[in-house]
Protein backbone atom coordinates (compact mmCIF):
# COMPACT_ATOMS: atom_id res chain seq x y z
CA UNK A 1 0.00 0.00 0.00
CA UNK A 2 1.06 3.19 -0.97
CA UNK A 3 0.49 6.40 1.62
CA UNK A 4 0.14 9.74 1.20
CA UNK A 5 0.63 10.83 -3.11
CA UNK A 6 0.87 14.24 -3.08
CA UNK A 7 1.89 17.53 -4.52
CA UNK A 8 4.15 19.83 -2.63
CA UNK A 9 6.62 23.08 -2.45
CA UNK A 10 9.27 23.77 -0.58
CA UNK A 11 10.91 27.51 -1.13
CA UNK A 12 13.13 30.01 0.41
CA UNK A 13 12.45 33.75 -0.45
CA UNK A 14 15.14 36.07 -1.38
CA UNK A 15 14.02 39.07 0.10
CA UNK A 16 13.74 37.73 4.11
CA UNK A 17 15.28 34.83 3.85
CA UNK A 18 12.04 32.69 4.90
CA UNK A 19 11.78 29.11 4.94
CA UNK A 20 8.07 27.56 3.79
CA UNK A 21 6.45 24.14 2.77
CA UNK A 22 2.76 24.35 0.98
CA UNK A 23 1.63 20.62 0.11
CA UNK A 24 -1.64 19.02 -0.31
CA UNK A 25 -3.03 15.18 -0.85
CA UNK A 26 -6.05 13.24 -1.10
CA UNK A 27 -5.35 12.07 2.76
CA UNK A 28 -6.56 13.94 5.77
CA UNK A 29 -3.81 15.75 7.68
CA UNK A 30 -1.00 16.20 5.52
CA UNK A 31 0.32 19.28 7.33
CA UNK A 32 0.83 16.73 10.25
CA UNK A 33 2.65 14.69 8.11
CA UNK A 34 4.61 16.32 5.81
CA UNK A 35 6.15 19.56 6.03
CA UNK A 36 9.19 20.13 8.46
CA UNK A 37 11.11 23.23 9.27
CA UNK A 38 13.50 24.46 10.99
CA UNK A 39 14.99 28.58 11.24
CA UNK A 40 17.67 29.23 9.81
CA UNK A 41 18.54 26.30 8.49
CA UNK A 42 15.88 24.40 5.87
CA UNK A 43 12.84 23.19 4.63
CA UNK A 44 11.43 20.35 3.72
CA UNK A 45 8.47 18.07 2.38
CA UNK A 46 8.69 14.06 3.23
CA UNK A 47 5.96 12.20 0.91
CA UNK A 48 5.18 8.91 -0.71
CA UNK A 49 5.75 6.79 1.64
CA UNK A 50 6.39 9.55 4.02
CA UNK A 51 9.49 9.05 6.67
CA UNK A 52 9.52 12.06 8.94
CA UNK A 53 12.87 10.96 10.11
CA UNK A 54 14.70 11.56 6.88
CA UNK A 55 13.37 14.81 6.93
CA UNK A 56 14.64 15.59 10.41
CA UNK A 57 18.05 13.79 9.37
CA UNK A 58 18.23 16.41 6.25
CA UNK A 59 17.87 19.42 8.67
CA UNK A 60 20.11 18.28 11.19
CA UNK A 61 22.89 17.26 8.74
CA UNK A 62 22.02 21.04 7.22
CA UNK A 63 22.43 22.74 10.29
CA UNK A 64 25.66 20.73 10.58
CA UNK A 65 26.81 22.92 7.48
CA UNK A 66 26.27 20.45 5.00
CA UNK A 67 24.20 21.71 2.34
CA UNK A 68 20.82 20.70 0.45
CA UNK A 69 21.61 18.22 -2.09
CA UNK A 70 24.29 16.31 -0.38
CA UNK A 71 22.40 16.40 2.91
CA UNK A 72 19.35 14.79 1.03
CA UNK A 73 21.98 12.30 -0.77
CA UNK A 74 23.59 10.42 2.84
CA UNK A 75 20.06 10.57 4.26
CA UNK A 76 18.81 8.84 1.44
CA UNK A 77 21.64 6.22 1.16
CA UNK A 78 21.33 5.44 4.67
CA UNK A 79 17.39 4.38 3.79
CA UNK A 80 16.65 1.11 2.67
CA UNK A 81 13.42 2.01 1.22
CA UNK A 82 14.39 5.18 -0.69
CA UNK A 83 12.40 3.90 -3.42
CA UNK A 84 9.54 4.67 -1.85
CA UNK A 85 10.37 8.15 -1.07
CA UNK A 86 9.62 11.49 -2.31
CA UNK A 87 11.19 14.43 -0.44
CA UNK A 88 11.82 17.93 -1.61
CA UNK A 89 14.83 20.14 0.51
CA UNK A 90 16.44 23.74 0.47
CA UNK A 91 18.24 25.16 2.65
CA UNK A 92 18.71 28.72 4.08
CA UNK A 93 21.02 29.80 1.27
CA UNK A 94 18.49 28.83 -1.29
CA UNK A 95 20.16 25.52 -2.47
CA UNK A 96 17.85 22.90 -3.19
CA UNK A 97 16.99 19.03 -4.09
CA UNK A 98 14.69 16.56 -4.64
CA UNK A 99 14.49 12.75 -4.98
CA UNK A 100 11.32 10.74 -6.42
CA UNK A 101 12.05 7.27 -5.70
CA UNK A 102 11.46 4.74 -8.81
CA UNK A 103 8.83 2.96 -6.82
CA UNK A 104 6.52 6.02 -6.10
CA UNK A 105 3.15 5.84 -8.07
CA UNK A 106 2.68 7.20 -10.86
CA UNK A 107 2.67 10.05 -12.13
CA UNK A 108 5.71 11.14 -10.14
CA UNK A 109 8.49 13.78 -10.67
CA UNK A 110 10.27 16.67 -9.07
CA UNK A 111 11.65 19.76 -10.62
CA UNK A 112 14.17 22.23 -8.63
CA UNK A 113 15.69 25.50 -9.11
CA UNK A 114 16.91 28.21 -7.09
CA UNK A 115 15.44 28.54 -3.71
CA UNK A 116 13.11 25.86 -4.26
CA UNK A 117 12.16 22.53 -5.31
CA UNK A 118 8.76 20.95 -6.14
CA UNK A 119 7.71 17.47 -6.22
CA UNK A 120 4.73 15.33 -6.50
CA UNK A 121 3.61 11.70 -6.96
CA UNK A 122 -0.08 10.07 -7.92
CA UNK A 123 -0.53 13.10 -9.83
CA UNK A 124 -2.98 13.47 -12.71
CA UNK A 125 0.36 14.30 -14.94
CA UNK A 126 3.65 16.45 -15.38
CA UNK A 127 1.42 19.44 -16.15
CA UNK A 128 0.93 19.76 -11.95
CA UNK A 129 4.29 20.12 -11.49
CA UNK A 130 5.31 22.37 -14.53
CA UNK A 131 1.93 24.47 -13.63
CA UNK A 132 3.67 24.78 -10.01
CA UNK A 133 6.91 26.19 -11.34
CA UNK A 134 5.38 28.35 -13.84
CA UNK A 135 3.40 30.30 -10.86
CA UNK A 136 6.68 30.23 -8.58
CA UNK A 137 8.63 31.60 -10.93
CA UNK A 138 6.33 34.26 -12.32
CA UNK A 139 5.52 35.51 -8.74
CA UNK A 140 8.73 36.27 -7.95
CA UNK A 141 9.22 39.43 -5.59
CA UNK A 142 5.65 38.54 -3.32
CA UNK A 143 5.82 37.66 -0.32
CA UNK A 144 6.76 33.69 0.10
CA UNK A 145 2.97 33.35 1.34
CA UNK A 146 1.16 33.83 -1.56
CA UNK A 147 4.41 32.72 -3.83
CA UNK A 148 3.41 29.19 -2.13
CA UNK A 149 -0.11 29.59 -2.45
CA UNK A 150 -0.12 30.69 -5.89
CA UNK A 151 2.04 27.79 -6.98
CA UNK A 152 -0.82 25.01 -5.08
CA UNK A 153 -3.27 26.78 -6.65
CA UNK A 154 -1.31 26.45 -10.04
CA UNK A 155 -1.24 22.66 -9.20
CA UNK A 156 -4.64 22.01 -7.84
CA UNK A 157 -6.35 23.79 -10.94
CA UNK A 158 -3.36 21.89 -13.08
CA UNK A 159 -5.51 18.37 -11.79
CA UNK A 160 -3.35 17.80 -8.33
CA UNK A 161 -3.77 14.31 -7.07
CA UNK A 162 -5.55 11.80 -9.49
CA UNK A 163 -7.55 10.55 -5.87
CA UNK A 164 -9.35 13.69 -5.23
CA UNK A 165 -8.67 16.10 -2.90
CA UNK A 166 -8.75 15.90 0.89
CA UNK A 167 -6.30 18.31 3.16
CA UNK A 168 -3.40 21.09 2.43
CA UNK A 169 -1.38 22.93 4.50
CA UNK A 170 1.11 26.09 4.21
CA UNK A 171 4.23 26.78 6.54
CA UNK A 172 6.13 30.00 6.84
CA UNK A 173 9.00 29.75 9.65
CA UNK A 174 11.04 32.93 10.08
CA UNK A 175 13.47 33.59 12.08
CA UNK A 176 12.11 32.22 15.51
CA UNK A 177 12.10 28.98 16.54
CA UNK A 178 8.57 28.72 16.00
CA UNK A 179 6.48 29.25 12.57
CA UNK A 180 5.71 32.45 11.29
CA UNK A 181 2.19 31.06 9.75
CA UNK A 182 0.69 27.37 10.24
CA UNK A 183 -2.33 26.95 8.50
CA UNK A 184 -4.18 23.57 7.71
CA UNK A 185 -7.26 22.36 5.64
CA UNK A 186 -7.74 18.81 7.28
CA UNK A 187 -10.70 17.68 5.78
CA UNK A 188 -11.90 19.47 2.81
CA UNK A 189 -13.50 18.76 -0.41
CA UNK A 190 -11.82 21.64 -2.00
CA UNK A 191 -8.55 21.75 0.49
CA UNK A 192 -6.74 24.37 -1.30
CA UNK A 193 -9.22 26.54 -1.97
CA UNK A 194 -10.34 26.31 1.87
CA UNK A 195 -6.58 26.69 2.23
CA UNK A 196 -6.60 30.07 0.86
CA UNK A 197 -9.68 31.80 2.69
CA UNK A 198 -8.03 30.64 5.59
CA UNK A 199 -4.86 32.73 4.31
CA UNK A 200 -6.86 35.28 3.50
CA UNK A 201 -8.13 35.52 7.30
CA UNK A 202 -5.01 34.82 8.75
CA UNK A 203 -3.34 37.68 7.50
CA UNK A 204 -5.78 39.59 9.23
CA UNK A 205 -6.34 38.11 12.74
CA UNK A 206 -3.72 35.74 12.95
CA UNK A 207 -0.16 37.49 11.94
CA UNK A 208 -0.88 40.29 13.92
CA UNK A 209 -0.85 38.29 16.85
CA UNK A 210 2.42 36.01 16.04
CA UNK A 211 4.16 39.70 15.45
CA UNK A 212 3.49 40.59 18.76
CA UNK A 213 4.74 37.33 20.03
CA UNK A 214 8.13 37.38 22.30
CA UNK A 215 10.79 37.12 20.30
CA UNK A 216 14.61 35.37 20.24
CA UNK A 217 17.26 37.66 22.59
CA UNK A 218 14.73 40.28 23.54
CA UNK A 219 12.82 40.93 26.62
CA UNK A 220 9.39 39.66 26.07
CA UNK A 221 7.01 43.10 26.08
CA UNK A 222 2.82 43.27 26.46
CA UNK A 223 0.94 42.31 23.55
CA UNK A 224 -0.15 44.94 21.50
CA UNK A 225 -3.34 47.09 22.61
CA UNK A 226 -5.03 47.00 18.74
CA UNK A 227 -4.22 42.80 18.81
CA UNK A 228 -5.68 42.10 21.67
CA UNK A 229 -8.83 44.46 21.66
CA UNK A 230 -9.40 42.39 17.96
CA UNK A 231 -8.90 39.29 19.27
CA UNK A 232 -11.36 40.20 22.13
CA UNK A 233 -14.10 40.19 19.38
CA UNK A 234 -16.40 37.42 18.52
CA UNK A 235 -14.67 35.94 14.67
CA UNK A 236 -17.51 37.11 12.86
CA UNK A 237 -17.05 40.43 14.04
CA UNK A 238 -13.40 40.62 13.12
CA UNK A 239 -11.58 41.93 9.83
CA UNK A 240 -12.14 39.22 7.57
CA UNK A 241 -14.64 37.31 9.50
CA UNK A 242 -17.62 37.99 7.57
CA UNK A 243 -17.49 35.07 4.99
CA UNK A 244 -18.87 31.93 5.48
CA UNK A 245 -17.31 28.92 4.94
CA UNK A 246 -17.46 27.31 1.42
Amino acid sequence: MRADMTFSIVARCGITGHLGVAVATAVPAVGSMCPFTLAGTGAVSTQSWVNPYLALRVLEAIAAGTAAAPALAAVLADDPERDLRQIGVVDAAGGAAAWSGGACTGWYGHETGPGFAIQGNMLTGPDVVASMRQSFEASAGLPLDERLMRAMEAGDQAGGDKRGRQSASLRIQGAEAYPALDLRVDEHPRPVQELRRVLEIARLQLVPFVEGMPRRGLTPGPAPLEVTEMLALSPPDRPGGGGSRR
